[in-house]
């Protein structure tokens, strides 16, 4: 790794939720940014919601940017390149930016953009971002995303529990005038076989769509938001009838998250 990534990561802090640490072990702590170039993690546990425990990781670090990121997350050797890349655009385009993720909704159109390994369906998923053009965004999948402190931004900690915040903190910085983009920055979600939607997702779901009434249609990554509500009960209705089909695709979580990098080209092969 050249010497001005090195000099980049001084200005990172990572700060991940975590309620179970040998997750975090196997997959974000064995992340090259981490394991080798020992960028700083600030583990938050016991918060009863992602929003407090995020607002706790802001207060408890003091670097320019912060990566907020899932415990099950690797982060592949070229990824510290891709986000300086991503930083030096956006400096250049959009001088107010606050936030950028390696993956999301395109705020231009429903789409899933970025590039992203998940173990849960056993292939890539979304539309690839050129690396020289980040994208405006409407949401952020929660796996990551990085914050510009400097942005002033602090999370909603009236949302409960831990979804929709990807899609609360983008729509945030976009009211306070401030820029959320999607850029060129794979990563391995090493991520669990998802069954069915809870009720601590139905009481995030209702909390965005009365906070975001002005904004809507909204699109999250999992699902539309819309001032009548009914997208939740659609989306769980597809759901089990695609039960099966998901079960069958979702992959082991116990395989070295390295090994997928090395399959999506993002890393090499152990010699």
């Amino acid at each position: 790794m050249g010497s001005d990534t090195s000099a980049f990561l001084q200005d990172l802090a990572v700060v991940a939720a975590v309620n179970d640490t040998s997750s975090l072990a196997r997959n974000l702590m064995q992340s090259d940014l981490i394991a080798q170039q020992g960028v700083p993690v600030h583990v938050e546990q016991g918060a009863p919601s992602a929003a407090i425990a995020y607002n706790r990781g802001l207060d408890a670090t003091e670097a320019p940017l912060v990566l907020f990121v899932h415990q099950d997350v690797y982060l592949p050797p070229t990824w510290p390149r891709d986000l300086m890349q991503a930083v030096a655009v956006l400096d250049r385009v959009d001088p107010t930016w606050a936030l950028v993720a390696p993956f999301g909704i395109a705020r231009d159109a429903p789409r899933h953009r970025g590039d992203v390994w998940t173990t849960s369906l056993s292939r890539r998923v979304g539309e690839p971002v050129d690396p020289h053009r980040p994208i405006p965004a409407q949401s952020f999948d929660e796996l990551a995303f990085v914050m510009r402190r400097s942005a002033g931004l602090r999370f909603d900690e009236g949302l409960p529990l831990f979804h929709f915040y990807g899609t609360d903190i983008v729509q945030t910085a976009w009211a306070a005038g401030a820029g959320a983009y999607i850029a060129h920055m794979p990563v391995v979600h090493n991520d669990g076989f998802h069954g069915y939607l809870g009720a601590d997702f139905t009481a995030g779901f209702h909390y965005i769509r009365r906070k975001w009434r002005a904004a809507l249609p909204l699109r999250s990554p999992v699902v539309r938001i819309r001032w009548h509500g009914l997208d939740l009960p659609l989306y769980r209705w597809r759901a089990r009838r695609s039960l099966e089909k998901r079960r069958a695709m979702a992959g082991s979580t116990d395989v070295d998250p390295r090994t997928m990098a090395v399959r999506c080209g993002w890393e090499e092969a152990p010699r």
